[in-house]
Parts: structure tokens; sequence; C-alpha cells
């Protein structure tokens, strides 16, 4: 046993302190769609609904033991880290100051209080994270605090390894392949590093979100570089740069073994594990599941084992992931249409329509001196293949029209 996994396997034992292991449940839905025998480590069901309490509880706990003194424990984060924080300053006794986005939505912040209780304390500093982060790592330094870093910690990427101790346990040995989910890295090293020399054999993939792509950036430049831009829709794993200490443990894996999750694709697999399965998964929570179809060669007839990091799901995006879900499934579009002024024309525009077609968007503004105004339609139907069908029909009628779903652009303007 090395170093690391000895280690990591304290740090499990003593975690039991603050919570219980969170369960390996075999998932019979998943199972029987992509034909393999398909877990589920469950760390939307931790205390915090993530499993971040676990690098947070590690890094807190050697810092206490190396100084006991040391009462004083900052971080910026504006989700699942600062809860993890906020939850073990609590059970420590010590004072944490959580440095948060002035932009952080109101449900984060509450959850973070709740788990802090007085205990810590929430500065809101910046617009943008960068801002943030500055700002707490000069009051950290000026008051004397203890920085806590999300992931690009060793204690925190040993406490990240205590999944892999617990999955070992609760399956009774090693499955054929493991998936994980990768923002700065902290779980996957943890992971990785542990099972490196515990289980060997155990298959790695990888999954980032696409538009966050820092993990494999870092290893085609063979260094942590830095993305010119990030989607920041999966918030819990869009990293725009893979961490140093964390990149170090991974820096060995295959490119091919990095995957790319489609950010609308996600949203599909949150609606179905909510409402197949009851399971309420965040958009890095997903991140695991998501990536199976394009796996499913490989895993035909294995036992795999798919991380679900994190169920801090706020149910006001809920509107925006079932739009972004049913445009990936084709089933909702949004094109503008070159309307005729003229009586009549909107009557036959909806004559067009199939039975199946509805409107969930018209915005039409009749201009003068014009012999055609502008209208922004949305159109949801129960099956994709529908809409081939109603262009033909729009241009036989003569009427012009774009197609403007897959257009990001106008999208973030207009839809």
């Amino acid at each position: 046993m090395s170093e690391f996994s000895e280690n990591a396997r304290y740090a499990t034992k003593a975690m039991r302190s603050l919570f219980q292991a969170t369960p390996l449940q075999r998932n019979d839905h998943l199972s029987k769609k992509f034909d393999a025998n398909i877990w589920l480590k469950r760390e939307d069901l931790s205390p915090v609904r993530s499993y971040k309490i676990r690098g947070a509880f590690n890094a807190m706990s050697k810092v206490l033991k190396a100084s006991p003194d040391q009462s004083l424990f900052v971080c910026a984060s504006a989700g699942n880290h600062a809860q993890g924080v906020a939850y073990v300053c609590r059970h420590f006794g010590v004072k944490g100051v959580i440095f948060m986005p002035v932009t952080t939505p109101q449900q984060k912040i509450q959850k973070t209080k709740v788990f802090g209780g007085d205990a810590i304390e929430i500065r809101l500093v910046g617009d943008y994270f960068d801002e943030t982060l500055a700002a707490s790592q000069e009051y950290c330094k000026q008051a004397g605090g203890h920085f806590l870093a999300p992931f690009d910690d060793a204690d925190v990427i040993e406490g990240q390894a205590s999944v892999a101790v617990e999955m070992l346990e609760e399956l009774g040995g090693a499955p054929d392949v493991l998936v994980v989910p990768v923002g700065g890295g902290g779980l996957s090293a943890g992971l990785l590093s542990y099972l490196r020399t515990e289980a060997p054999d155990v298959s790695l993939t990888y999954v980032e979100p696409e538009g966050g792509r820092s993990l494999r950036e870092a290893l085609e430049f063979g260094e942590p570089t830095t993305l010119p831009e990030v989607d920041n829709f999966v918030d819990g794993a869009a990293v725009a740069r893979i961490g140093s200490l964390t990149f170090e443990a991974l820096k060995g894996i295959s490119a091919d073994d990095v995957l790319a999750a489609p950010e609308d694709r996600i949203c599909t697999t949150i609606l179905e594990m909510l409402n197949v399965e009851g399971v309420v998964l965040e958009p890095a929570g997903a991140l695991s599941i998501d990536i199976l179809p394009d796996i499913v060669e490989q895993i035909r007839g294995k036992t795999v084992v798919c991380v679900t990091s994190g169920g801090n799901f706020d149910f006001e995006r809920l509107p925006e992931v079932k739009e972004r879900a049913q445009r990936y499934l084709g089933l909702k579009k949004y094109f503008i249409l070159r309307m005729p002024q003229r009586p009549g024309a909107l009557k036959e525009f909806l004559h067009l329509l199939g039975p199946d077609d509805d409107i969930s968007r018209f915005e039409y503004l009749k201009k003068s001196a014009r012999n055609f105004g502008s209208v922004l339609i949305g159109i949801e139907t129960k099956n994709a293949d529908d809409f081939p069908g109603l262009f033909a029909r729009l241009e036989e009628a003569g009427f012009a029209y774009r197609d403007i779903t897959a257009d990001q652009i106008l999208a973030e303007f207009l839809i």
C-alpha cells in the first residue's frame, strides 16, 4: 500500500465522525438501457449534496492537527466548495469567511448559511470570480487565515480519494470501468492516485463539459493551459484551467480517455434522471451518466461505476434545462419568419402548422410603410421529424424564414 493510499483510508475513517459513507446503488434503468451492470456512487447524497465536503474536511483536519490554534479559514466559491467548507467549519468549531461573487444566486447563499450557521461569515465581492478570488486571498493574508483551495491542494486531493476507498468497500471489489466528472481535477486526481495502486486494472473514463475542456487542453499542451472561453452552464465543472497539482497526478493518462459532454445533452440527462428515477442532479453531477451513450460499446456487459458528483440543483433553472433539452432533441426550434403585412397572412401561416405543432413564442410588430415584417417564432412538437415537413410547407407557400435554433449569438439576444 502506498503512502497516499494509507492516508486516504485514514481520512475516510476520520470522515465517519462527520457523515456516513455515501451509498453505491445499482441502477436498473441505466443497466438495462446500456446493457451493463451500472452503479451510481451517490455523492449527491452527502450532507452538502456533493463530494466537496471530503476534501474540505481532510484539509481542515490536517491544518488543525498541525496548528491547533488556527481558528480562521477562508475560501472563495459560489457553489459546492463553499457549502462543504461551511459545514466543516461548524463541525470543528472554527470561523470560516467565505467570499462569493455579488452575482451568486440567493439560493446558494442561503444554503451556505444553513450549513455553516454562526461559524461562518459570507462576503459578497466582485461581479466575476477572479475578483472574488483575489479579494479572498488578500483578506486571508491580512487576517492570518488558512486558505482552503477548492481542488489544487494535496490534502484536498487526498480527501476526495475517499470516494474510491468507499466504492471498493461497498462493491466488494473493483469495477471494470469508473466514470468520473472533471472540473479542476481534485476528484479525478484523488481517484486515480488511489486506484493506481489499489485497483490498477480499473479503466477510468474522464468527462468534461464540452464548453470547459481544461484537462484535455492540458494533456495536449503538456501543461495546464488557460482556456480563452468557458461555457459556465455546468458551473460545478466549468473550469478554465486545470490545477497544477491535480494535473501532476493526471498528466500520464491518455487524452482519448477524456471525453466531452455537450451542455444541451446534459439537460436531457438531468430530466431523464429526475422524471424516471426521481434523482436530482446538478449539471456537473450528471456528467458521468450523460457520457454513457458515447461509451456504450466499451461498457457492454461490464460493471461500471458512475460518480454522481453533486445534486445542488436550483429548480429555478428547470425551465432553462427543459428548453435546452428540447432543442437538443430537436423537439423545439426558433426561427425568424418574413411575414407579409397584409390581411390574412397570419391565418395562412397558421394553416401550415401540423397537428402536433405548438407555438411557444410569437413576437411580431407591424411596421408602417413596409410590405413585410419579421416574426420571432418558437415551435414545439412531439416528433423531431415533423420539422422538415413544416419547413417544406413554408417554402412552398412562399414564406421566407431563418432557423436560428443553433445560432448561439442570436439565441442569447432573442430567446
